[in-house]
C-alpha cells in the first residue's frame, strides 16, 4: 500500500476488512501511544501491554468510529481511558502513579526541559535544577486526575486544546480551565524554590 494513504482512507479500508490497512495505522501510531501511556504507567512492560490493549480496543470499536474527529485523537482517547482504568486498578492494589517513569526505549527522548534549566555551569545550578525538576514532578503527580491528564496531553504530548477536548470528551473551555488550574498549581509549588535563587 502507498505510504501517502491518509488515516481516513486506512480506516475505511480496515472497516472493509483489509487487515493490512489497520496494521499501517498501528505502525504509524504505536510509538506515540506507547509514549503517552508511559506518562501514566511506570512499568515499561505494563505500558507495552496497555498499548497493545489500546489497539485491540480500537480495532474492535472501529465500526463505531464515525470520523467526527481525527483518528489519532480518537485513538488517544482510548489510550488515556485504558491507562486511567489501569491506574484505578493499580491504586486498588496499592500501586502509585508516577510521572517519573523511565524511558520505554533508548531511542525515546527524555522530557524536555526549559532552556533556563539547562545551565549546569555551577554545582549550585545543578542542585537547583534537580530540586526544581523533582518539585515539578511531585506537583504534577499531586494534581487531580482531570487536571493532570489535561496538562500531560498539552505539555508533554503537545496536543492542541481542540484535540485534548476530543480526547477528554469535554468542551474546549473546560480544557483551558483545567490546564490553567494545573499550571497555577504547579507554579504555586515551584515559586518558593525559584524565588530563593
Amino acid at each position: 500500500m502507498a505510504p501517502e494513504l491518509t488515516d481516513k482512507k486506512l480506516v475505511e479500508r480496515a472497516k472493509a476488512g483489509q487487515k493490512g490497512a489497520y496494521d499501517m495505522l498501528v505502525r504509524k501510531y504505536q510509538h506515540k501511544i506507547l509514549r503517552l501511556i508511559s506518562r501514566f504507567v511506570r512499568d515499561p512492560e505494563e505500558a507495552m501491554d496497555l498499548t497493545q490493549e489500546t489497539f485491540i480496543k480500537a480495532y474492535r470499536a472501529l465500526d463505531n468510529f464515525r470520523g467526527d474527529s481525527a483518528f489519532y485523537t480518537w485513538l488517544y482517547r482510548i489510550a488515556v481511558n485504558t491507562a486511567k482504568n489501569q491506574l484505578a486498578a493499580n491504586n486498588r492494589y496499592g500501586h502509585v502513579w508516577s510521572l517519573n517513569s523511565s524511558p520505554v526505549s533508548d531511542s525515546e527522548e527524555p522530557m524536555p526541559e526549559p532552556e533556563a534549566l539547562r545551565d549546569y555551569a555551577t554545582p549550585e545550578n545543578a542542585i537547583l535544577t534537580g530540586e526544581l525538576e523533582a518539585v515539578i514532578k511531585e506537583a504534577i503527580a499531586a494534581l487531580p486526575e482531570d487536571l493532570r491528564t489535561a496538562l500531560t496531553l498539552r505539555e508533554l504530548e503537545g496536543l492542541s486544546y481542540d484535540e485534548i477536548a476530543q480526547v477528554m470528551g469535554c468542551p474546549i473551555g473546560t480544557v483551558r480551565s483545567r490546564i490553567f488550574r494545573a499550571r497555577e498549581a504547579v507554579d504555586k509549588r515551584i515559586k518558593p524554590l525559584v524565588n530563593n535563587e
